[in-house]
């Protein structure tokens, strides 16, 4: 594996062979036998703001012997203006791999194409594949597997979140339902190249109805400020509380990717009983991206 551009771009056994290697890694960590970014500097390019993602990397990176520096867009020529691709074709003479965050999705692919070296998508409006590949080994810890499971998305179903997780369900074979109001529903043309078992509908009740997994995310996302009032009045209706969660499988996991803004996508009471749940599945973000990098550092 070159690099992680988006799960689209995974085959089933890539992402298999990260989630063994992901769980694999939190069992070892602290006793790493191997180090495969030992004498490595690895650049962390920021577009959007973080905590996890930032964290998570840092501490993944040393983990595995690697050394890191962040750069954020304002603080480096590309905020002025410099073009990605010369961006990369001079980190790329320096650095020994990139994770970018940032808005658009062929900022990324451009950085892979013209840096030469390993490059991993930390978010772009279109994808979020890290957080997925995270929630991915959380369900298999939690349930034993992903197969045959129900996850219901609710909310947005058009942001990088609900898009990483229709790849996902496309490629490993599990059902997707989104329940999201039409204005917030991915394209149906995005479903027909996708193709697996994935539902879009307006009705939050049937899409929770029986689901293995109940998942939300924030109804504003960096770079949508300007939408807040229109998405708040539009999504008001689609956040999880007890009576939804009472409507899905007993046992059923409720996840958030965080950061959560209880009252809205999720009640405080919610999130508090399902609070373990939600902070393995952020905690995982460090395993699972550890796996990513020891892969394309090998180029494996």
């Amino acid at each position: 594996m070159k690099h992680l551009l988006s799960l689209e771009s995974l085959t089933a056994e890539e992402i298999l062979r990260i989630l063994e290697l992901a769980a694999e890694m939190k069992v070892m960590r602290g006793r790493h036998v191997e180090h495969p970014l030992r004498y490595q500097c690895w650049a962390l390019i920021f577009s959007k703001s973080s905590t996890r993602t930032r964290v998570s990397f840092e501490v993944g990176i040393r983990e595995l012997g690697g050394d890191v520096i962040f750069l954020a867009a304002d603080d480096i020529q590309l905020g002025r203006g410099e073009p990605i691709k010369d961006t990369a074709r001079v980190l790329g003479r320096m650095c020994h791999g990139a994770v970018i965050r940032t808005y658009a999705q062929s900022d990324v692919e451009d950085f892979a194409k013209f840096g030469g070296i390993p490059t991993i998508n930390a978010l772009t409006d279109e994808e979020h594949p890290c957080q997925i590949l995270a929630d991915l080994q959380t369900i298999r810890e939690k349930l034993g597997t992903h197969e045959g499971k129900v996850v219901t998305f609710v909310g947005d179903g058009a942001c990088n979140v609900p898009v990483s997780w229709i790849w996902a369900a496309a490629r490993l074979g599990f059902t997707l339902r989104i329940a999201a109001p039409a204005a917030f529903q991915p394209s149906a043309e995005l479903i027909a190249r996708a193709g697996g078992d994935i539902v879009v509908t307006e009705d939050l009740k049937a899409a929770a109805s029986g689901a293995d997994v109940l998942y939300t995310d924030v109804w504003v996302s960096m770079g949508k400020e300007n939408e807040a009032a229109y998405r708040l009045a539009q999504l008001g209706a689609y956040h999880i509380d007890s009576a939804l969660v009472s409507l899905a499988k007993p046992g059923a996991l409720v996840m958030h990717c965080l950061p959560a803004y209880r009252g809205k996508e999720i009640t405080d009471e919610v999130f508090e009983a399902h609070a373990p749940t939600i902070f393995d599945q952020a905690e995982n973000r460090l395993h699972a991206q550890k796996a990513v990098l020891s892969l394309v550092a090998r180029r494996g």
